[in-house]
């Protein structure tokens, strides 16, 4: 599969548990996709919402696009996800039984269209990111007593 990672959501790794990943399509407006493809955007804050059974992505900001014109797109404007209604519904089920949140986790480029991951996720307590934190210094370390 032709799949170009662009950028990777790492706070949404540190804040939430993931439990299932969807690869949803992005309706863009304008400009947006030359912006995406230079890097000139952030999931940082974003997050997405169920809404009259379509999914909307908040938050995702998008710079202007520089060489753009009177007809460049707004930074942080609501962005529509393309996923099947099946999925949606059942991410709906989900959401209402087991109180997720749908959290963007990655951007990427298809065959030239603009894709993005997103996960149902549930919050970390502040232990369970300590642990994380932990673990990853104590494989470090490990890996660098085996380089020496």
């Amino acid at each position: 599969m032709d799949k170009k990672v662009i950028s990777t959501n790492r706070k949404a790794f540190h804040d939430f548990l993931i439990f299932d990943r969807y690869d949803a399509g992005i309706v863009l407006t304008g400009t947006e996709i030359k912006s995406i493809r230079q890097g000139m955007f952030n999931l940082k804050d974003s997050f997405a919402k169920i809404e009259d059974g379509e999914i909307f992505l908040y938050n995702m900001h998008i710079s202007p696009y520089k060489q753009g014109n009177r007809f460049n797109h707004e930074a942080e404007r609501v962005r529509k996800l393309l996923l099947k209604k099946q999925e949606i519904m059942k991410m709906l089920g989900k959401i209402k039984k087991e109180n997720y949140t749908i959290v963007p986790l990655e951007l990427y480029l298809s065959h030239g269209f603009a894709k993005i991951e997103i996960g149902l996720a549930k919050g970390k307590k502040l232990y369970d990111k300590r642990e994380a934190i932990a673990k990853k210094t104590q494989e470090r370390d490990i890996a660098r007593g085996v380089r020496r």
